[in-house]
């Protein structure tokens, strides 16, 4: 019995460490343009006092490509209008959102006007916490020189400094890299193949206009999943590239915070009732089970199974620059996502609303 526990949980590993060797290889990092473009770089910023003043910082420092950017500040109570006006760059335009119609979440309502006011024909969707190396804009309009698609998106390094983001968040990557199969979504116009990083887009506007730009997706508080099913939906194909070497995001600075972010967005991605069952199986057997085996029974198809799991997270952190400390207690943190997820499904079931920035969602 002990020894088919581990052969299962050998079989369940093995399917991610070999996509994540397949994958690693497919992600990577654009060169700059050799072109010149005009590209529109759109915040959406709401309450967002500490972040905006350096976001803008990076992101006029860019070279290399003729920008525009444009920000919406969107009901903020705190300083952010006031820092944004004291900010004297000609680049720079502000605009102030409406009150939030029915039916629609903050982000995708500001980015949705943010896409009609931008005037260039790359789109640029950044969000207030993310820092931009002054390359990146051109290494993004890159990506869309030698790849025929509407909609790319990159995963920033993600800076994590408590124990909690430390845990959790270089799970992000680990499910991209480890379950998403990139060389088929490279060439499958699948919309289940559709993923992408809500921190960063790029975009065409002609493209984005025929998938219906934020306002196909207006209820909801997943952009990284559902902007790009969209896009593939109106027939447009989906791309990612690293962006780890250009751009850093700090997504939250406590647990609570972390908890919270995660959470309002679950339901969307791994927490729908028959899906998270399915990710449940396969992450409790092919990433928890063999370190529990290895403690209460050891075998060497558990220890083979522990080793790939660790192993991959080991290859992560060092492509994405996350701490080996959260790659060794690997288990622990699939754990503890799992826990946030089925949090967030309970929370659902039960007809909570998940809350972020101020203001109450009810999961569809």
């Amino acid at each position: 019995m002990i020894l088919a526990l581990g052969i299962v949980t050998l079989v369940l590993a093995f399917g991610p460490f070999v996509l994540t060797l397949l994958n690693l290889h497919e992600l990577a990092t654009p060169a700059p343009t050799t072109l010149p473009h005009k590209i529109s770089v759109l915040i959406p910023a709401r309450n967002e006092e500490a972040n905006i003043g350096p976001a803008i910082a990076a992101i006029l420092s860019n070279t290399g490509v003729e920008i525009e950017l444009v920000v919406l500040n969107d009901g903020s109570t705190d300083r952010t209008a006031d820092i944004l006006r004291e900010i004297p760059d000609p680049r720079l335009r502000v605009i102030s959102g409406p009150a939030l119609p029915a039916g629609w979440s903050g982000k995708q309502h500001a980015c949705a006007i943010l896409g009609r006011a931008a005037q260039h024909d790359l789109l640029v969707f950044v969000d207030a916490d993310v820092r931009l190396a002054p390359e990146s804009l051109s290494r993004m309009a890159g990506f869309m020189d030698r790849n025929p698609v509407g909609l790319a998106s990159g995963f920033p390094q993600q800076a994590v400094h408590t124990w909690s983001e430390q845990l959790l968040l270089p799970l992000i990557h680990f499910l991209l890299v480890g379950f998403l199969p990139m060389p088929m979504m490279r060439r499958s116009p699948s919309v289940a193949l559709g993923a992408g990083c809500g921190q960063l887009f790029i975009a065409r506007r002609a493209a984005y206009d025929r998938a219906g730009g934020h306002g196909a997706i207006r209820a909801s508080l997943h952009d990284g999943l559902t902007l790009p099913r969209a896009f593939r939906r109106a027939g447009e194909m989906t791309g990612l590239f690293d962006a780890t070497s250009f751009a850093t995001c700090r997504m939250y600075s406590s647990a609570a915070e972390l908890w919270s972010g995660l959470g309002k967005n679950a339901t969307e991605g791994m927490a729908k009732p028959v899906a998270l069952l399915a990710w449940t199986a396969l992450l409790v057997g092919g990433q928890i089970l063999p370190a529990i085996l290895m403690l209460a029974a050891p075998s060497s198809p558990a220890m083979l199974a522990l080793v790939m799991g660790i192993g991959m997270r080991l290859l992560l952190a060092a492509r994405f620059r996350q701490p080996v400390l959260s790659a060794l207690v690997h288990p622990v943190g699939v754990a503890g996502l799992l826990v946030v997820q089925w949090a967030a499904l309970l929370r659902m079931l039960r007809g909570r609303p998940a809350t972020w920035r101020g203001r109450a969602y009810v999961a569809q």
